[in-house]
């Protein structure tokens, strides 16, 4: 079978008016609770900010064509701490992102023990984001290798990283293992490429030109979309999924996205000027399709804004997590030496 050879992803079509709609309401969603999300660590309500404003347009569609569920037969997601947006389009509430920012015992991703932006939901097959660069690379290989052709499972494993970190080994590891003749894994590697590195750019730091090229040497299908444009990451996200579902095989896809903030707030989360806003450029587009007006776009923002405001109201009264709680989720009870703790 010859592989395709997309050096850029297939141009898409128009989507229907309503998952327009409701893919431009999820980006919304998703921008302002990073929005709010910097104000309350600006305001000392939170205790650090890292995020993705910028990257709704690619995020959104991959939260919505995920296979969500628990066990081998769905998708398992190995996510990053930009994926707040993904996280929402499958069905995440924004005030879990604000429990965790806070760190408060209602926080249903580490109960107030874990890093902003590190989501974890077991039953819907959202492993845990972690603070290690890149490191879910390696990890991903694991549920794929449980999905693989033969074991009869219907799901597949998706991968999720930022460019800078393609630079680490465990980039390296996946496109290696997932990639052997007769072994093939069913992962699909997605690097959304914002040319950004924390505070080092990406030019002068790589041999090429796209991260999608290294896929080549693999024998694997390889992508570029245009991950500002949601149409367009949607109809690649489409056609990256049926390849790994269908083939069980590897495919590498790369998001071009643009970086709206500073890496987090410990470069002091400020505007980057000069770069295109993928929120504003769709509300272009539905405005130029009468799908929506500019009325319209404001009374959605006024009222997500909002609600979350009162959302991070509510929590300032939630509490932490108690000291006896330490060891919980922290171990599993049936591993360890000795018996339960």
């Amino acid at each position: 079978m010859s592989l395709p050879n997309l050096s850029v992803a297939p141009p898409s079509g128009q989507l229907s008016a309503e998952t327009c709609l409701q893919i431009y309401d999820l980006m919304l969603r998703a921008r302002i609770l990073e929005e709010r999300l910097i104000s309350m660590y600006k305001q000392g309500d939170g205790y650090f900010w890292i995020g993705g404003p910028g990257e709704e347009a690619f995020n959104v569609p991959l939260g919505l064509l995920a296979n969500k569920g628990a066990g081998v037969d769905h998708d398992y997601l190995h996510l990053h701490y930009r994926s707040s947006a993904t996280l929402l389009a499958m069905g995440a509430h924004p005030i879990d992102s604000l429990r965790q920012m806070r760190n408060v015992a209602t926080d249903p991703y580490s109960k107030g023990r874990n890093f902003a932006g590190h989501y974890s939901k077991r039953e819907w097959n959202i492993v845990p984001v972690t603070s290690p660069i890149e490191i879910q690379y390696s990890i991903a290989i694991g549920t794929a290798r449980a999905q693989r052709k033969g074991t009869g499972a219907k799901g597949i494993s998706i991968v999720q990283g930022g460019d800078a970190g393609t630079a680490e080994g465990d980039f390296a590891t996946a496109l290696v293992w997932s990639s052997r003749k007769g072994n093939e894994l069913p992962l699909l590697m997605i690097v959304t490429n914002n040319r950004y590195g924390i505070s080092t750019s990406f030019q002068g730091q790589h041999g090429y030109d796209q991260i999608a090229d290294r896929g080549k040497a693999f024998g694997m299908p390889t992508a570029v979309v245009d991950g500002n444009d949601p149409e367009a990451s949607y109809a690649a996200l489409q056609t990256a999924l049926h390849y790994v579902r269908t083939e069980k095989k590897p495919y590498l896809l790369e998001a071009m996205v643009s970086r709206l903030r500073g890496h987090s707030s410990a470069s002091g989360a400020n505007i980057v000027k000069g770069e295109l806003d993928c929120l504003e450029k769709f509300e272009s587009t539905l405005e130029a399709r009468k799908l929506i007006d500019r009325g319209e776009i404001e009374r959605r923002r006024a009222a997500i804004t909002a609600e979350l405001l009162d959302a991070s109201k509510q929590i300032r009264d939630e509490p932490p997590p108690s000291p006896d709680s330490i060891w919980e989720h922290v171990f599993s009870a049936k591993n360890l030496v000795g018996g339960e703790r």
